[in-house]
């Protein structure tokens, strides 16, 4: 479903929106660091926070990304959430300081917090000039 386009777009040191279900089924929105598996989109956050707990309600989500050089350069992925996982989380939220940040640690880890990682299954993908 993804293009190599859409994969060097998430590769890329882009920030990401990522849209969750509140319990009254209103949006949530939250800019996020992106990364990916094969086609399976991957998000890291923290246990207590509000994406994880409306994942684990309503597993369905909508992600933007747009090219920091090219702003008019975009994807929206539409998808639901097949996995919450704590394994490899603290690894993963290090690659991705190292991705963003040019750090080899998250430098905000705090440490009572665990990490989770949101697998995310794309349904359906818009791109610009589609």
């Amino acid at each position: 479903m993804l293009t190599d386009a859409d994969r060097a777009l998430i590769d890329a040191r882009n920030f990401a929106h990522l849209g969750t279900v509140m319990p009254d089924g209103s949006p949530q929105v939250s800019v996020v660091w992106i990364d990916r598996d094969g086609d399976t989109v991957l998000v890291n956050t923290a246990e207590g926070r509000t994406k994880p707990a409306n994942v684990r309600r309503d597993p369905r989500v909508a992600i933007s990304i747009h090219d920091q050089e090219n702003p008019y350069s975009w994807i929206t992925i539409r998808g639901v959430v097949e996995e919450l996982t704590h394994d490899g989380a603290k690894e993963h939220i290090d690659a991705l300081a190292k991705k963003y940040l040019g750090k080899d640690v998250y430098p905000w880890h705090l440490p009572d917090q665990q990490r989770v990682i949101l697998r995310i299954r794309p349904t359906a993908v818009a791109r610009s000039g589609d």
